[in-house]
């Protein structure tokens, strides 16, 4: 059974940075990765996703050019820097994995779930 544990959340003022982490135990070296986030009253949105080798990946149009994706297979963990914060970056941020590869980032496509990290960027 893949575990997901996503930590690095946090407050943080307009244009500065966090870097979340996801840390997966199972087997995970054939999952993809998806980060995603929900705000209150609006709906999951997929941020940014990563292939199980990390030679590919996606991003929302939103963060494109401040988050940043990676992951280190050795460690197990996946990473979402992000850069430039902005209030509507405020969510709930969840990392998930799904077997196989699309740059689509679907959440029904994801079978396993984080429990989640609280980002707010406020002043």
């Amino acid at each position: 059974q893949l575990q997901l544990v996503e930590s690095g959340g946090g407050l943080v003022q307009p244009g500065g940075s966090l870097r979340l982490s996801c840390v997966a135990s199972g087997f995970t070296l054939t999952y993809a990765i998806g980060w995603f986030r929900q705000a209150p009253g609006k709906e999951r949105e997929g941020v940014s996703c990563i292939s199980s080798s990390g030679g590919q990946t996606n991003y929302a149009d939103s963060v494109k050019g401040r988050f940043t994706i990676s992951r280190d297979n050795a460690k197990n963990t996946v990473y979402l820097q992000m850069n430039s914060l902005k209030p509507e970056d405020t969510a709930v941020y969840y990392c998930a994995a799904k077997i196989g590869w699309n740059n689509a980032m679907y959440s029904r496509e994801y079978a396993y779930w984080g429990q989640g990290t609280q980002v707010t960027v406020s002043t």
